[in-house]
């Protein structure tokens, strides 16, 4: 080793240790996680949950202390600080053959711990496809394995490991760990506590009581309203459950507001079109993600919900104008900033009322820097949306959008489609003076900070035992259940069909719609659904669709789920359409999309669920008998039928 190399070693060396000591010192003085002991506190009540804010697990960071850890640092080292990649394999160190040869074919390595050390990575993003995410224990592993590479680096900075892990329609990691409602479930919930209708369960289907989803009663930032309370339950649940598995950023919450019922990328992931109600729910899962040690990060700025193109396969273009924008955008991430979010991950979206040049936000300066820095005052960190995205590799070669996503004020560089021309990309913007090594040092200060709040210069690894003693306990899935029970919303109910009376041991027969589930873990949603309503009573059975129409007759009710109908002609309506004809009464079933019973012929009762995971499947069971009164309101209107806030509920 050469003398400067030595040198820079044990320079790097004497600063992580003083930022350890340092964190150590806060967190021993706070007592851990909101103040009860080092990890990840279980996930119960706790009075600090609806403050402004959350007392960082690490403490307040050392700032001098991360000053000297990052002027140790080599150019290179520092560049791979801001890249957060995939990488293949349920090993860090011994993955399956075919996951090996993903991992040379891409990135000239055979495991994710080579990875970690060629490119000085700042963390590492978890993908079931990438087969990271076979199980907890497989997770907590893992977890711990890829730390051990990033201690054994010339910096030995720990990894910020992350993951979508929003729950409902998008989540990464199944069974056994509790999989909660999503995002427009909570909302339908909120919805409830608010001033939307109550209606009658006996009546036309339509509510009177009024539109709002809990408008008036939240203002964008946390409440003491029940349904807020337990979104932010929700919300410390999956934190704790991550933090034990070792994953201490995950890309939730969504802050988009839904206003388009035709957006394909978004839907049931917003918490529905009402910005005050939306901004609500959003701060009080910040801070229930963050209560429970877990980054959380607000996306997708400065708004996705009012897109008719999947940012995914092309590039959306918002049309809100500047005072749409803060009327409807803006509110969601305004609150996500108040309540102290340590990130916000951009959208590849064209938004020309906020920056004509055509350029993706996560590309624009005046977007990411203007206003989300200067006009939101947000001094997190910023992390694109994915880079292998189309949405942001129309304009611009992969080799520039690493760089131009650092100029517009971006931090941590997510899942570049080629890892090594990113890396060697930004490398060279800093040597032909593009971009300063200032600028880079301030990113990686920014993203040193959310790891020291974090806890990981404490604690990188999850303690043994912990991962069996938080994820998938019964207090959890109970939790899960209890949040779920008031999501349900009950749409129609116009002759009094609902509930069915388990004590006559009705028969009923499920059919309809199977789609895959988020997670790979749960469903079918007809066989779940079945099963639960036998459970409570009924006499129940799941057909498919091609002998749902000859199963029907001698059944009290046929149960259809249906997802995300289209307009005009489609299997979908066919079936409804038949089942309609037996003159056997129909329940309307939306899985996911609430808007489909505005694109079928009206049944006997109509029911939206807003996921098709097996707990939205039990709590419409419970609400199909009566076992528990339906209670959840529309988060979004379904155009031509439902107003906002609309809901019935049981006489």
């Amino acid at each position: 080793m050469s003398y400067q190399a030595s040198r820079r070693s044990l320079l790097t060396a004497a600063a992580l240790a003083a930022v350890t000591a340092a964190g150590v010192a806060s967190y021993a003085a706070v007592g851990g996680p909101d103040g009860e002991g080092g990890g990840p506190r279980p996930a119960g009540p706790h009075p600090d949950d609806a403050r402004p804010g959350d007392r960082p697990p690490g403490g307040a960071p050392d700032r001098a202390g991360l000053r000297r850890l990052v002027a140790g640092m080599s150019l290179a080292e520092k560049v791979g600080q801001l890249f957060v990649s995939r990488a293949y394999g349920h090993s860090a160190t011994d993955p399956d053959p075919a996951d090996a040869e993903q991992n040379l074919k891409l990135f000239g390595v055979r495991t994710a711990a080579e990875l970690v050390s060629r490119y000085h990575l700042g963390g590492i993003i978890y993908f079931a496809w990438a087969h990271n995410t076979r199980g907890p224990q497989q997770i907590a592993e893992l977890s711990a394995a890829l730390q051990r590479a990033a201690a054994g680096t010339g910096s030995g900075v720990p990894l910020l490991l992350s993951t979508d892990q929003e729950h409902g329609a998008v989540a990464r990691i199944g069974k056994p760990a509790t999989l909660l409602p999503g995002a427009m479930a909570l909302g339908a919930r909120h919805g409830a506590g608010g001033a939307g209708g109550t209606g009658s369960a006996g009546g036309t289907g339509t509510a009177t009581g009024g539109t709002g989803a809990g408008a008036g009663s939240d203002t964008g930032t946390d409440s003491d309203s029940a349904a807020t309370a337990e979104a932010r339950r929700a919300a410390r649940i999956a934190g704790a459950e991550l933090a034990a598995m070792g994953i201490r950023q995950d890309y939730a919450p969504v802050a988009d507001v839904n206003v388009n019922p035709a957006n394909p990328v978004i839907g049931v992931r917003s918490f529905g079109s009402d910005p005050q109600a939306v901004a609500a729910l959003v701060a009080a899962q910040v801070r229930g993600y963050q209560g429970a040690g877990v980054a959380a990060t607000a996306k997708h700025f400065p708004g996705h919900g009012d897109t008719e193109t999947d940012s995914h396969v092309g590039l959306p273009v918002m049309r809100h104008s500047r005072a749409q924008w803060e009327e409807l955008d803006e509110p969601p991430f305004r609150a996500a900033v108040e309540a102290g979010v340590d990130a916000v991950m951009t959208a590849h979206i064209v938004f020309p009322a906020l920056d004509p040049s055509g350029d993706p936000a996560t590309l624009s300066r005046p977007i990411v820097t203007g206003i989300l820095r200067e006009r939101l005052g947000f001094r997190g960190v910023v992390v694109t949306d994915a880079l292998d995205m189309a949405g942001v590799r129309q304009k611009y070669g992969d080799d520039r959008v690493p760089v131009l996503a650092l100029k517009a004020g971006c931090d941590q560089l997510l899942n570049p489609p080629d890892l090594g021309l990113a890396h060697r990309s930004v490398l060279a913007a800093v040597e032909a003076g593009e971009l300063t090594q200032a600028r880079i040092e301030e990113s990686v200060l920014r993203i040193l900070e959310l790891k020291a709040r974090r806890g990981l210069f404490d604690a990188a690894h999850t303690a043994a035992g912990q991962t069996d003693a938080l994820v998938g306990i019964p207090a959890h899935l109970t939790a899960a259940d209890e949040i779920a029970a008031g999501t349900t919303t009950l749409l129609a109910n116009p002759v009094g069909l609902l509930p069915l009376d388990p004590a006559a041991a009705p028969r009923v027969l499920v059919t309809g719609t199977d789609p895959a589930s988020p997670s790979g873990t749960t469903g079918p949603p007809t066989t779940v659904l079945a099963r639960e309503l036998t459970a409570l009573g009924c006499r129940a059975t799941a057909a498919p669709p091609a002998r749902a129409v000859a199963a029907a007759p001698g059944n009290a009710a046929v149960l259809v789920c249906t997802y995300n109908v289209p307009e005009g002609d489609d299997p979908q309506r066919t079936l409804v359409t038949e089942l309609l004809a037996t003159g056997v009464p129909v329940v309307l079933v939306a899985i996911r999309n609430p808007y489909d019973s505005a694109r079928l012929p009206a049944c006997a009762a109509e029911l939206a669920t807003y996921t098709w995971t097996d707990v939205e499947m039990r709590a419409a069971a419970r609400v199909v008998t009566g076992a528990v009164r339906p209670t959840g309101r529309l988060p979004v209107p379904v155009p031509g039928r439902y107003p906002l806030g609309h809901g019935l509920s049981y006489d």
